[in-house]
């Protein structure tokens, strides 16, 4: 089934926003691994599967970033649209 064009530019702007959050995402946790705040890279060298310590945390960073982003994107259509009826 085809998407028309509202659904289409509806999905263009999530996922736009989704990148925003992603790139927020592997960002803070490349700065957090690089800091080593909380000793956490130290506790991901030191266990016995680091690959997939390190996989779940980017993985649940990206889930909680790009939710985020999404939804930062959606609640400020509403924004946008007072302030044209004004």
């Amino acid at each position: 089934m085809p998407l028309n064009c509202k659904e289409r530019e509806a999905l263009r702007f999530l996922g736009v926003h989704l990148v925003y959050g992603l790139a927020a995402a592997f960002t803070f946790g490349a700065a957090v691994l690089g800091i080593n705040l909380g000793n956490l890279w130290t506790l991901i060298v030191n266990s016995n599967h680091p690959v997939i310590v390190t996989v779940l945390f980017f993985f649940g960073l990206s889930v909680t970033f790009g939710s985020v982003g999404m939804g930062v994107g959606i609640m400020s259509l509403a924004s946008d649209d007072e302030s044209e009826h004004r």
